[in-house]
């Protein structure tokens, strides 16, 4: 049966946006607990972690390619035409402090987009990158800056203490969350407490969750296995059997020799009731409105980490919405908030760590 046709896209202006006139005052908080989770972390390990997605399971490079013949709406901004991008990618788990892999947790994927041109974002203007930062999990965990940052303030709490009650609870959790999921029960609050399946994050299903600008357009956009390899991960769980870091395990096992691929896709906002964009809990429903594909992601056979990658990938880079072009400018409050918070986490973990955070503008050697 034919799709039926899709509503017209609504066109970016800048009256999408509501700003509320104490929000920087909250965005300037979240970046004091971005301080603390990072200090933190510090003293107890003796090398600074990002505040958020400290545990890194893999850090890959690879190429974004541009489909051909996009329709005109999706033809937008780095997506205008086809052509092929070196990008680097890096997998990881929410929490600031690096925890076993028993304690099993939402995921994230960041892309970091070289070579891009086109005019740029304030605060990026030397530079030649596109982020686009991606979790688990089709809307953000608050609807605002306001409720992010009373479960920031619960995640410092909890940040570097009693690592096995962590892991215990996530045992309890993921059978239930399982029980549940079977039911057609959400799962995402038992997922983001510890419930999150044991499967390889390459066969994950990433979103971006919040807003952006999409050239003319408003979008949102997801990642989805698109390899024969990746799409036979999707759900699969495998067996902790003790490893502490068996998701980097798992993914460097079929990396290491196969390779793979995802598919970029972009979700079109066509109504702003429904697709609101200061809302960053609402997941915009997909049933009359799908994401549609961009590009491709490829990465080849390769070492998915080492400690050398690390130190080039986790500590000499940083992922910012707000590294890019205004083709794609975040929208809304949390992404508001992040322009003010990322960079001031960045700076201390460059400075606790004495080695400085930049913008590449080539794969690093490693």
């Amino acid at each position: 049966m034919a799709r039926a046709a899709l509503r017209p896209a609504v066109p970016f202006t800048p009256s999408v946006e509501t700003y509320r006139p104490d929000e920087e005052q909250t965005h300037r908080q979240i970046a004091d607990v971005f301080k603390h989770i990072i200090g933190k972390t510090h003293r107890d390990l003796g090398h600074a972690q990002r505040g958020v997605h400290a545990k890194s399971h893999a850090l890959l490079q690879g190429r974004l390619v541009v489909h051909s013949s996009l329709a005109p709406e999706l033809a937008q901004g780095i997506f205008a035409r086809p052509r092929s991008y070196d990008v680097l990618l890096r997998i990881s788990t929410i929490p600031g402090d690096v925890l076993r892999d028993g304690v099993s947790l939402p995921r994230g994927l960041a892309i970091k987009v070289l070579d891009v041109a086109g005019e740029r974002l304030p605060g990026s203007e030397n530079d030649l990158t596109q982020d686009f930062l991606l979790a688990t999990g089709p809307a953000f965990t608050a609807a605002d800056s306001r409720a992010f940052l009373k479960n920031l303030k619960l995640l410092a709490a909890t940040t570097g203490r009693a690592e096995w009650a962590k892991a215990a609870l996530s045992a309890v959790l993921r059978p239930l969350v399982r029980a549940l999921k079977t039911l057609d029960v959400n799962t995402g609050l038992l997922q983001a407490l510890g419930g999150y399946p044991l499967t390889n994050p390459l066969g994950d299903r990433y979103f971006t969750q919040v807003a952006s600008r999409f050239g003319d357009y408003i979008a949102k956009l997801d990642v989805v296995p698109e390899s024969a390899n990746f799409l036979a991960l999707a759900g699969k769980a495998f067996a902790l059997a003790g490893r502490r870091d068996a998701l980097r395990e798992e993914v460097a096992r079929i990396l290491a020799r196969e390779g793979g691929a995802w598919t970029l896709r972009a979700q079109l906002c066509r109504d702003l009731a429904e697709n609101p964009v200061e809302d960053a809990s609402v997941a915009w429903p997909e049933q009359d409105n799908p994401y549609l594909p961009l590009a491709s992601i490829i990465v080849e056979p390769q070492q998915s980490w080492s400690p050398e990658r690390s130190r080039a990938m986790d500590d000499g880079l940083s992922f910012q919405p707000w590294h890019g072009v205004t083709a794609h400018r975040p929208l809304g409050d949390i992404m508001r908030a992040r322009r003010l918070a990322y960079p001031v986490s960045v700076a201390q973990r460059s400075d606790l760590n004495q080695c400085p955070v930049h913008e590449p503008r080539q794969p690093p050697a490693c």
